[in-house]
């Protein structure tokens, strides 16, 4: 029997590939073609159709990198094909195992219709169905010659992903241009062959029903005359219709499947190129749409319709009848997939207002799922933003790819921080990108976690990444999978349709507390620091510029600038997209992003100079007026306001003198540091409570380098073994008094290392206790890491780290593989480290990745716990030059810091005073009682309405009852979710006089919307 089983699976896989297939396609006739090369960037379609072309044949060479040729191809469909299916088939050289990562096209009629994309997987455009013989053909292929960036291992370093550098040697060769008939039932006849046999390979091998599909194999092949397989196919179907009607056992495992296609907004290709790459798959899905009735498609990110919207208006047009018939589905309600672990607070809860507005205004359509199939895993602040915007679900793939532990779920509550829960789905299938193989719907079925409880999953179905999306092969295969004995029950659903009834039929699915940590891909929290930095920069700007021109609105007439606003936060949106933000992308992407960062600061900078001049009254009185935009007060100077220059409390002046044993030794009343003759920080003593920060025998702000080659995917990863070998960097060209005044002393280290220099600062200010840590490198290393140290004297099995509208709780030890595996993490402003009654933070302005260990001191058996920063890296894949070049990073060591301490500490790092001309005092906007009450955003409702919104958090982790003043007259106040629509449910808590007594849970986030008086 096994020898019989063995012989007829050969055959069919013979059969298939030899006869089967080629006979969908029995008749043929080739193509002219004509090709024209765009000199540089891609040109409208209309200077495209009309360019002039030059004949060239199949198996010509074509396509510079990242070049874009435009092919005319044309033919007449003979006469003898009237009545039959024509087809053209155009191959512009694709290889079909990597659909995506190549060339594509789109073909346009003469007229600048678009027709449809051209991928690997998806070569045909339909000419007649049925022809009536002798029908001129002529086609415009918009053909863009990506290069091949990605060869997945091994990871090969190269120039293309940098146009400047990529060459101009052709990377294509045209492969088919012909016009040929299509044989439905023979292709009907592979699906059938491809269906059966895949389920086949699935089933037990000694189970019937295994049998019955193999000898109904056996029967189907017998029925094919090989040499006239057009003319046998129906006979060789019907031998198969039986086994392909059998239903599937009740009990079997529902698949929703959803048409898909995962479309990286940059990757491996420059933005430019994703909004090509959208619009061939739109035209690819849109018309599938119309073919296949039952056929449902969802797409992402609203930056892509936007980009369609702009750019291809007539694909457009075709997207927005879809949706407005329900089969094309906005899904996520976010600008666009970004990374979870770095968008601060505001730009997280942006990215679904952004979203979920673009979708309301353009399509009426409200989303209730958050669709994040590919981020790099999930921050424990996101439950409670998703639910903010209205929203109540989540789906992600991406946890499937752990390294080590495998997450015990694949449907159930999330839980954040605060306490929200989100109804959570990973798909069984794990991949975004199903086909609808045997193979795939059989590992769902098996790799369901949740068996017993739930039999629902989903699928999304298509080839994303500019692969096309969905095909007609994937939705016959479907249509065979509906109800099929042995297989999984699929069918096309949209989203919402799947998580309603999953959620109905597991309410009581398990609770998984915390952040959503993937054991991959840790290292993306540190690739591409400029990248990290103008995102960084950009958040703070914004939150500046949004509070202080509504500032300037209230007080003296300013005019907000609303849509500059809204379109520059739509661009730092799409610059936290899942392969820019984390550095993943190709040199092109990062290059373009350092530019578009600094033009985005030079205007942000402009509205706030321009709001601040309105508020500091008399700019030639010779005074200065000092602004403060971080949300708690410093040197008299109100959070959110502004005083005169001068009017703050005086601070005990700064010190510093020559240490004995070489260094120095830096004091302000409140610190006293020592840096060495290495220059480093060997005593941070906290002169308050006495404590010394720095473990024995220890020295902080140590920079240690390791080599870092990981084993996969360069940008993206650093594995544990790094870990083995390290370097102190303690050699020293110069330790040296950089500063010394009352205000303010510091000392400056100089290191070399390699081919690479550092150079330090370390500072201590008047009144301050913390110590500013100031690090510029000139690196040029690769394939290393770099990390500061900071070894403390500190007994703790956690820390915190903060997160959006929070903080979050990590373990220092590694008792079980959960916490092992969590050896890099993210935070955003803080870390935070305490016993009892004392604590340490460790802040930063714009660094995310870090780790923490511990270690027992065998002679006083005390404990060292040390937390590392990590600065730089040096990966030569996708981009083999990141981040060589200069770098400048702040850093702060706040002793004796409580979780409040550490807060207030990580705005300020980044929001520094700003001093204008003038002699005003300017009352801020709002004013809140109790410093655990952080206000992250102050601005004008978007709905030019004039109301005044505020966004608040408690931000230590506990519960408060604190008062609001607002510093202006208001008709009222409501509650209101991310998108400032009321939320009647709720209220306000308004107390005599205007002002709002607020009560918040732990980590509770609230928008308040202040109603403008009428008149």
């Amino acid at each position: 029997m096994h020898s019989d089983r063995s012989l007829i699976e050969s055959r069919l896989k013979r059969v298939l590939e030899e006869r089967v297939r080629p006979a969908v396609y029995p008749e043929s006739v080739p193509l002219e073609v004509g090709i024209w090369t765009a000199p540089d960037e891609p040109v409208p379609v209309a200077e495209g159709i009309a360019a002039p072309r030059t004949p060239i044949s199949v198996g010509t060479r074509w396509g510079a990198p990242w070049g874009t040729s435009w092919l005319t191809v044309s033919g007449t469909v003979p006469e003898t094909w009237a009545g039959r299916t024509v087809e053209a088939l155009i191959d512009l050289g694709f290889d079909k195992n990597m659909p995506g990562f190549q060339c594509e096209g789109l073909v346009y009629r003469s007229d600048g219709t678009p027709v449809k994309g051209l991928h690997p997987r998806n070569q045909w455009v339909r000419v007649a169905a049925p022809a009536a013989g002798g029908e001129e053909v002529l086609l415009h292929v918009e053909a863009a010659s990506n290069p091949v960036v990605l060869d997945y291992h091994p990871f090969v370093p190269t120039e293309l992903g940098e146009k400047e550098t990529a060459g101009s040697e052709p990377q294509y060769r045209l492969e088919r241009m012909d016009l040929a008939v299509f044989d439905e039932t023979v292709w009907q006849l592979v699906l059938d062959l491809e269906v059966v046999g895949e389920l086949m390979a699935e089933l037990p091998v000694e189970g019937a029903r295994r049998w019955d599909l193999l000898r109904a194999v056996d029967r189907a092949l017998d029925a094919i005359d090989l040499q006239d397989v057009n003319g046998t196919a129906p006979a060789a179907r019907s031998e198969l219709a039986r086994v392909l009607a059998t239903p599937a056992e009740p009990s079997a495992h529902r698949i929703s499947a959803v048409g898909h296609a995962h479309i990286d907004s940059a990757w491996l290709w420059p933005l430019r190129e994703t909004v090509r790459k959208v619009a061939r798959t739109t035209a690819n899905m849109t018309a599938l749409l119309e073919d296949e009735p039952d056929f449902v498609y969802t797409m992402s990110q609203a930056q892509q319709y936007a980009w369609i919207k702009e750019h291809r208006p007539e694909v457009y047009a075709r997207v927005k009848k879809a949706v407005a018939e329900g089969r094309f589905v906005p899904a996520g309600g976010m600008w666009v997939e970004s990374d979870t672990n770095m968008p601060g607070s505001e730009a997280m809860a942006r990215q679904f207002v952004h979203g979920k507005r673009f979708f309301l205004d353009e399509f009426g359509v409200e989303n209730h799922e958050a669709w994040l199939p590919d981020t790099f895993g999930f921050a424990g602040g996101l439950p409670q933003i998703i639910k903010a915007a209205g929203s109540r679900w989540l789906l992600t793939q991406k946890i499937s790819w752990s390294q080590v532990n495998s997450f015990p779920h694949h449907t159930f509550w999330w839980e954040g921080i605060d306490g929200t829960r989100i109804f959570t789905h990973f798909p069984p299938i794990d991949t975004y990108n199903c086909s609808m193989q045997g193979r795939e719907i059989a590992h769902a079925v098996r790799n369901f976690k949740d068996k017993g409880r739930a039999r629902h999953s989903i699928a999304p179905t298509g080839w994303g990444d500019g692969g096309g999306g969905t095909t007609r092969e994937m939705i016959g295969k479907a249509a065979r999978l509906r109800d099929l004995e042995g297989s999984a029950r699929v069918r096309w659903e949209r989203p919402a349709e799947f998580f309603a009834r999953a959620e109905a039929e597991y309410p009581d699915a398990p609770v998984w507390v915390g952040e959503l940590y993937l054991e991959l891909h840790r290292a993306t929290l540190t690739s591409q620091a400029r990248t990290k930095q103008g995102n960084r920069a950009s958040e703070n700007l914004l939150r500046e510029a949004e509070l202080w021109a509504a500032t300037a609105a209230v007080r003296a007439g300013f005019p907000y600038p609303y849509e500059r606003l809204d379109r520059i936060w739509k661009t730092v949106l799409l610059h936290q997209f899942h392969d820019i933000l984390p550095g993943s992308s190709i040199a092109w992407v990062h290059r373009e992003a350092e530019r578009t960062y600094a033009a985005v600061a030079a205007e942000l900078r402009g509205i706030v100079d321009a709001a601040q001049r309105a508020l500091a009254g008399d700019g030639s009185a010779g005074g200065e007026v000092v602004f403060n935009a971080a949300p708690h007060a410093r040197a008299g100077v109100p959070a959110g306001g502004a005083r005169p220059a001068g009017t703050g409390p005086a601070a005990a002046a700064c010190a510093v003198r020559p240490r004995e044993g070489g260094g120095f030794v830096l004091e302000n009343g409140l610190l006293r540091v020592e840096v060495d003759g290495r220059g480093l920080a060997v005593s941070v003593r906290d002169l308050v409570s006495g404590r010394e920060t720095v473990a024995p025998g220890e020295a902080a702000n140590l920079l240690q380098i390791h080599p870092d080659f990981p084993n996969m995917w360069d940008a993206w990863d650093v594995d544990r073994f790094y870990r083995n070998t390290v370097t102190d960097l303690t050699d020293v060209d110069e330790v040296v008094v950089a500063d010394d005044s009352p205000g303010s002393v510091s000392v400056r280290v100089t290191r070399s290392f390699g081919a690479s220099r550092a150079v330090q600062t370390l500072t201590l200010a008047a009144g301050a206790c913390r110590l500013d840590l100031d690090t510029e490198v000139d690196w040029q290393e690769t394939e290393k890491f770099l990390k500061a140290a900071f070894p403390l004297d500190l007994h703790t099995d956690r820390y915190a780290a903060e997160t959006q509208f929070g903080h979050l709780y990590r373990p220092t030890h590694t008792n079980t593989s959960w916490e092992a595996a969590k050896f890099e993490a993210c935070n955003h402003r803080f870390v935070h480290l305490e016993e009892p009654g004392w604590g340490v933070g460790l802040v930063t302005a714009s660094t995310y990745g870090h780790d923490v260990t511990r270690t027992v001191r065998p002679a006083d058996r005390g404990t060292t716990t040390t937390v590392r920063v990590s600065l730089l890296r040096a990966p030569r894949f996708p981009d083999p030059h990141t981040d060589q070049g200069v770098h400048r990073f702040r850093h702060a060591l706040v002793p004796g810091a409580t979780v409040g301490d550490a807060v207030r500490e990580g705005y300020r790092i980044g929001l520094p005073e700003r001093r204008v001309p003038g002699d005003a005092e300017v009352l801020p906007l709002v004013d809140v009682d109790d410093p655990a009450v952080v206000v992250s955003a102050v601005k004008l409702a978007d709905d030019g309405s004039g109301d005044v919104v505020v966004r608040l958090y408690e931000a230590h982790g506990g519960r408060v009852a604190a008062r609001l003043t607002p510093g202006f007259t208001h008709a009222g106040v409501q509650v209101c979710d991310l998108l400032e629509r009321p939320l009647p449910e709720e209220d306000a808590g308004t107390e005599d006089g205007g002002d709002v007594a607020l009560r918040l849970r732990p980590f509770e986030l609230r928008t308040l919307r202040f109603v403008r008086p009428v008149g």
